[in-house]
């Protein structure tokens, strides 16, 4: 009688294996998540850009000086962003600005940020760890990566 049963045990793995897969393309297929509320429908993301408005920023870039290293830089490329996103900050005075100045590394990665314009510890803090996880393609010189000072501000105008 064992093999009676060998069909059922069969199609319960076929009917998982299927459910999830549905699940793994239904999860491709809308990445964003919805929320339906009566009339409406909206995106999570969608309602924390319209709560928390994305600080403004500003960067500028510049090329580390060395003292042993010429400055022949017959083709150069500033870094490019890869992820940048910006830090959800409370601040409760509209006209409040922090500064920031860090390093970009040949890996891309963000080294050595140092707040120059501070809005509070808490604040401070927030955009801090959020420029320490930032990601650049770094900048180039004759076709080599190099260190790259960068400076950004961001304010809640």
């Amino acid at each position: 009688m064992a093999w009676v049963h060998m069909p059922v045990r069969r199609l319960c793995a076929l009917l998982l294996v299927a459910l999830s897969a549905a699940t793994c393309l239904a999860s491709a297929i809308e990445p964003g998540l919805r929320v339906s509320t009566g009339l409406a429908s909206f995106t999570l993301a969608g309602r924390e850009r319209e709560i928390w408005p994305p600080p403004l920023h500003d960067s500028k870039f510049a090329a580390m000086m060395r003292a042993n290293t010429s400055n022949n830089c017959e083709a150069s490329a500033p870094p490019e962003p890869l992820a940048t996103p910006n830090p959800l900050l409370d601040t409760v005075e509209p006209s409040a600005k922090v500064s920031v100045s860090f390093i970009i590394g040949t890996d891309g990665r963000v080294h050595s940020p140092l707040i120059l314009e501070s809005a509070g510890a808490a604040e401070d803090r927030t955009i801090l760890d959020t420029v320490r996880s930032w990601r650049y393609r770094p900048a180039m010189c004759n076709g080599a990566a190099t260190e790259t000072e960068g400076k950004i501000e961001f304010s809640s105008r």
